[in-house]
Parts: structure tokens; sequence; C-alpha cells
């Protein structure tokens, strides 16, 4: 009798030491991988798109505000415009805004303490939006925006200046030429062309007749 016990107890051991082993070949480290040396097929998870994913990205909204403003939901209250196109770097040496853009927010590099790729900070850059609401002084006669376009109005400010004013003289000082057309060169002008206004872009040579 004592050596049959003494048998059920050595097996007991082994079928112990058995499971604990099958245990620990099915567990994964904590390290993220297997057993085996391999790495885990878990997937990271990635930053979700739309609002907050990239500071003031395209059609993103700001609120109120050409100095002071923050990135709101387009769909609240705040929500004053949205951006229609996003470039790194100075409006100097970046690439035009559209023609329509009402006004163009500067973005310093310090902006906010959380940005899109998680290193605390945002570069440079600039934002062209346009008005969820009237008025749109960036459209053809509008009065305003960053650029001047086929449409829009000037006056003379002296030395060979001009500058931009509302077409339907509702603005501080009154139109006195239109811009009809945007030509590559001076010579692309029609002969009605009273003045040169210099528009940028593919076609830089907007010409303006006389009001």
């Amino acid at each position: 009798m004592r050596e049959r016990r003494s048998v059920g107890a050595v097996c007991a051991v082994l079928a112990a030491l058995l499971a604990a082993l099958l245990t620990g070949c099915q567990s994964t480290p904590d390290n993220g991988t297997e057993s085996d040396g391999r790495i885990s097929d878990e997937v990271t998870p990635t930053r979700p798109s739309g609002y907050g994913t990239v500071f003031l990205g395209v059609d993103e909204c700001s609120s109120f505000g050409t100095t002071s403003f923050t990135e709101v939901p387009c769909t609240g209250e705040r929500a004053a415009a949205r951006v229609v196109a996003r470039f790194d770097g100075t409006t100097e040496d970046g690439p035009l805004c559209p023609g329509t853009t009402d006004f163009v927010l500067h973005i310093s590099e310090q902006a906010r303490s959380a940005d899109e790729d998680g290193d605390g900070e945002v570069p440079q850059g600039y934002a062209c939006m346009r008005n969820l609401t009237a008025p749109h002084p960036g459209d053809p006669g509008g009065g305003g925006g960053p650029r001047t376009i086929v449409g829009d109005c000037v006056y003379s400010s002296g030395d060979g200046q001009v500058r931009e004013t509302a077409c339907d003289g509702k603005g501080a000082k009154q139109p006195e030429f239109k811009v009809t057309k945007a030509v590559g060169k001076r010579s692309g002008c029609p002969l009605s062309t009273a003045l040169y206004v210099q528009l940028g872009g593919r076609e830089p040579v907007g010409c303006a007749r006389p009001l």
C-alpha cells in the first residue's frame, strides 16, 4: 500500500509540472513578441481623421479673428471660416492661396501644445480661409482678400501703387479701375487697358479699364 501511495504522489507532481510547462509555452511575453521570438500580429491604432488630426487642415474650421484664433468643429457655433488650402512655410515663399480666399491665417511653430504627429510642435505655415457666411471679400469685386483677381476694382493710393476696394462703391475708397482680364504679358491686354495690375500666379498681369 505504501508503494502505491508513493507512485500516486509522484504522478501528481509530474502532472502539475507538465501543466505549468504547457501554460508557460502558451503565454505571450509583455514585450509584444511570441515565445519563439516572432513579432506578434497586434495592430497599432491609427490616429483618427477629421477635426484635431492636423492643426487647421483643409476643410477644418477656425473661430473668429485673424490674429487670435483656435481650431473648432465646423458644426459648432464658434466656427467662422473654413480652410480651403493649407501650406507650410510663409506666404512670401509658398504657393498662392486660391483666388477667392477671404483672408489668411499665419500659423506659428508654437501655435498649440500638441500637433498632428505628437511631437509638441506645429510647423510654421499658413491657412487660406473662406468665411462660412457672407460677406466674402475675396469674391470678384468684394473689395478685399489676399489676392487681386479678375473682376476686382482698385484705386490709386499714390506713388504708382493701387489698392483694392469694393466695386459697388460701398468701401472706404471709390473704385477707379476694374480688372477685366488676366494675361501672361502686358502685350496680351486689350487696347482699352488703362492700368496694369500685378496679380501673381500663372497669368500675373491684370488688364484694368477706367470706371
